[in-house]
């Protein structure tokens, strides 16, 4: 098949472009070329900024796909764009929503994709569900051949999935573990949470690309396997090979107390802090076989093994370290005081 994934180099995307590459699909990339050397020697790459739509239609010519895959789209104004751009010339269009998506809070913890859309306190996931909607006015009102994907947390080897970080990523948060200090994890760490393999997700998403019964549907698609924050924080410091130190913090105080940056109303409030549990049994009928093999105890020591013989991945976060000693300095007085 022909394929063109707008992106095609980032946490999820990337290993679908290297399992399409090895198929030996005609997979062509349009994005900026910022990874074009991480990228396999039969892709095509269009390097270029999607927004100037004039040079996307002048190197694209007359070119049809049978899927066009999106995977940086975050407003709508982006997908009307891609609709301008690829109406009439894709058998497929692909949108990567988010599973943040879903009600917060849920109705029920097990999520499908029928659970209702509506997140009040994540901008991020808002501009998800108002694409979301123009796609399927488009489906509905004009044939515009759309396919909706909600993945939840996933994860690939230059990072490792934890709830609270700072601008910089999860370095410092391994680093803070590595160093014996006590580490801030959400809540009691009790509820639970979903973390996927990106190679898993890979086949769950691959299995879609031209599949008529993908057509105007939406599919979420995750990892079976569930696991509390506790666990979730433990495995890496097993990985990592050192004792795990947990501060318990309650969420709504760490999302009141952060930097803006952070953005821990929508991380936390909105997502992580909310017992999830996601039912892929839709996905599984659409492509049967589907599993997802890699427990995360398996794929976070991937993740650890890569970023430690990767120092360009390992970048320091002083102000977060300092942010975290700061919340368990005033939970520790408040708690002397009360």
């Amino acid at each position: 098949m022909k394929i063109l994934l707008i992106g095609g180099t980032g946490t999820i995307s990337s290993a679908i472009t290297r399992q399409l590459a090895e198929a030996g699909h005609d997979l062509w990339l349009l994005n900026r070329g910022t990874r074009k050397d991480e990228v396999p020697e039969n892709v095509k790459q269009v390097i270029t900024d999607i927004n100037d739509e004039k040079k996307v239609c002048e190197l694209l010519g007359d070119t049809q796909f049978d899927a066009v895959c999106e995977f940086i789209g975050f407003l709508p104004s982006q997908v009307e764009r891609d609709i301008r751009l690829f109406s009439g010339r894709t058998r497929q269009y692909i949108y990567i929503s988010s599973a943040s998506a879903y009600a917060k809070p849920a109705r029920s913890h097990l999520i499908t994709e029928g659970t209702a859309l509506a997140n009040p306190y994540w901008q991020y996931s808002r501009d998800k569900i108002a694409c979301e909607e123009l796609l399927m006015r488009a489906y509905r009102n004009d044939g515009f051949p759309a396919t909706i994907v909600r993945p939840s947390h996933t994860y690939c080897e230059r990072s490792v999935p934890v709830s609270v970080h700072g601008v910089n990523g999860s370095w410092q948060v391994l680093k803070r573990m590595m160093e014996g200090k006590p580490i801030l994890i959400h809540g009691d760490g009790s509820s639970l949470w979903t973390l996927t393999w990106n190679e898993d997700f890979a086949r769950g998403f691959i299995g879609l690309i031209g599949n008529p019964k993908a057509i105007g549907e939406a599919f979420q698609i995750m990892s079976d396997e569930t696991l509390t924050w506790n666990q979730i924080y433990e495995c890496i410091a097993q990985a990592l090979g050192v004792e795990l130190h947990p501060y318990h913090v309650s969420s709504s105080f760490l999302a009141a107390v952060c930097p803006p940056e952070y953005d821990l109303m929508g991380n936390l409030i909105g997502d992580k802090a909310v017992t999830v549990s996601f039912d892929c049994t839709k996905l599984k009928r659409a492509v049967p076989g589907f599993c997802a093999t890699t427990c995360f105890d398996t794929g976070v020591r991937h993740c650890i093994a890569h970023i430690l013989s990767h120092p360009e991945l390992q970048v320091e976060d002083p102000d977060f370290d300092a942010w975290c000693d700061r919340v368990i300095a005033a939970q520790e007085k408040a708690a002397k005081e009360v």
